[in-house]
Order: C-alpha cells, then structure tokens, then sequence
C-alpha cells in the first residue's frame, strides 16, 4: 500500500510519536498550525470518515479520547483545544487515511481560515 501513515506506522518513514498503543498512534505534525499540532491516527488503514463502518466505532471514539489525553499531558486541556477529521478533497484531506488533528497551546478563532471563494458580482 502506498499510504504515508501506513508508511509511518510500518517504521519506514521517521515520525516524532508522542503516543501509541494497540489501536492508534499520535505524531506531531511536520508543519504545524498551531503550538502543538498532533496528528492522530488509527493502526487500520481506513481511508475516509466516509469508509468507516460499524466496528470502527470505536477506534474513532477511542482517537478522540487519545486527544483529550495528549492535551491534558501537554496542560491545555482546560484552557481549550480543537479536534478536526478533515474528508475528502472538499474538506482538506491529503492524506488518505483518516487522522484527526488535535491543536492547542493558543487561543482558537473561528472561522479558521477565510474563505477563498468569491461571491458573484
């Protein structure tokens, strides 16, 4: 499989892991967006939050709680923090497997970014 965190999780490419057990491992992320920028990822390859059926329930429950715990280990937990699966093209998704990103360590806006689409005059 030519997937980048299967590659990661097979040991073929480095990753700085801040957490792993038997279902999903954490990693920072290469080019964060905030002061800490985790990428949390199941050891299944899933692809898309659109290919998860019934028995991954709850790996994805159990990837959201890893978030929680990374951030209470990094001490933003009570000041706040932001989880985000991103799907398909549309949604930001590059890699194609899902992962949810946990960012924290500085106040969060909303929206997250501006919107680059332009209304029509």
């Amino acid at each position: 499989m030519d997937c980048l965190f299967c590659k990661i999780l097979n040991k073929e490419i480095p990753a700085d892991v801040i957490y792993e057990d038997d279902k999903v491992i954490a990693f920072n992320d290469i080019s964060p967006q905030a002061p800490t920028h985790a990428l949390i990822i199941p050891r299944k390859h899933i692809s898309t939050l659109n290919d998860i059926e019934p028995e991954d329930c709850e790996v994805v429950g159990h990837m959201t709680m890893v978030a929680a715990k990374i951030a209470e280990q990094q001490g933003f937990a009570a000041d706040g923090y932001r989880t985000v699966f991103n799907c398909n093209s549309h949604g930001g998704q590059t890699v194609y497997h899902i992962h949810l990103h946990l960012l924290g360590g500085k106040p969060m806006g909303w929206p997250p970014y501006q919107d680059t689409l332009k209304t029509p005059v």
